[in-house]
């Protein structure tokens, strides 16, 4: 199957050598510029903001990003095919059938290196002896958090091996989803042979990466950066949240990664209700300073001093 490659150092704007630390920066800004809710044309914000999350899904993972790299540097020898040792998670297992997913939010170059997107038919029962049902199959899904928040229905294609037919059905993405939870559509996997049942096909749900929020379980988190002198004055602050913007107090003197609960503004819960949004404290101290304003700080320090 001929897939184009995709440069992920390239779409992240950031060099082959550059660090964990440098890999984020590069999202969070590409991520806020390019986020479809801010964006003027959403279509085209859409499909970038993609980009920019599998790059970063790719890049911030040590272990798929050794991998890309050592696949990488055989793409062009290989001629835009994987190399004849490479032991990718993509492609078919032995006597199975390869799929090709759209509408998953994946590239076909990210599913044939990281999908498992294997199925088909076992060879025992091919020659009618007995029923043999067909095998599982799983690929990603790559799911919004406002998804994840409100559940959606998504169009999802495939197709299976080099059959030209492309098959459409609806995906139901329920609220609350998890990072990780499989969706299952029975029926629709590798078709069974000698009259078997066909197998399941399992979509996991990975949670696509917000430049403002991460999420552990039900709950949100968000890193507010603030100057020094506001924190040591106190200050009203805006503070994004999944439903839009609000307003928080921030009192005198909070110390550097204080956590503000507000309750019942994260992800939908199993059990009903909602897990809670963390906005935790990020102090920025001033990296330079005038004249002026270093003889304050020193005043400051005088007083603490004296």
């Amino acid at each position: 199957m001929a897939v184009q490659f995709r440069d992920y150092y390239e779409t992240l704007g950031i060099s082959r050598s550059a660090t964990s630390e440098e890999i984020k920066s590069a999202f969070r800004k590409l991520a806020r510029k390019h986020h479809p809710d801010i964006a003027k044309d959403k279509k085209a914000a859409e499909e970038k903001f993609k980009e920019i999350n599998e790059a970063y899904e790719v890049l911030s993972d040590p272990e798929k990003r050794k991998k890309y790299d050592e696949y990488g540097q055989g793409w062009q020898q290989a001629g835009g095919q994987p190399p004849p040792d490479w032991q990718g998670f993509g492609g078919p297992g032995e006597g199975g059938v390869e799929f090709q997913f759209g509408g998953t939010g994946f590239s076909d170059f990210f599913e044939h290196l990281f999908g498992t997107r294997r199925g088909g038919f076992s060879a025992f029962g091919a020659g009618g002896e007995m029923p043999e049902r067909g095998e599982d199959v799983q690929a990603d899904i790559l799911v919004s958090l406002e998804e994840a928040l409100n559940g959606s229905s998504r169009k999802i294609s495939f197709r299976r091996g080099r059959s030209k037919k492309q098959e459409t059905f609806t995906v139901k993405i329920p609220k609350g989803v998890r990072e990780g939870q499989l969706i299952r559509l029975a029926g629709q996997g590798g078709l069974g042979t000698a009259g078997g049942q066909p197998g399941d096909l399992f979509l996991r749900v990975r949670l696509q990466q917000h430049p403002d929020f991460r999420v552990e379980g039900g709950n949100v988190y968000h890193d507010l950066e603030l100057p020094a002198y506001k924190v040591v004055l106190g200050c009203e602050v805006p503070v994004p949240t999944l439903e839009g913007m609000a307003k928080m107090r921030i009192p005198q003197g909070s110390q550097n990664g204080k956590k503000f609960r507000l309750n019942g503004k994260g992800l939908p819960l199993k059990g009903g209700g909602r897990g809670d949004l963390f906005v935790v404290l990020d102090v920025r101290l001033p990296e330079r300073l005038s004249e002026q304003e270093l003889n304050l700080w020193k005043q400051i320090a005088d007083l603490h001093t004296a």
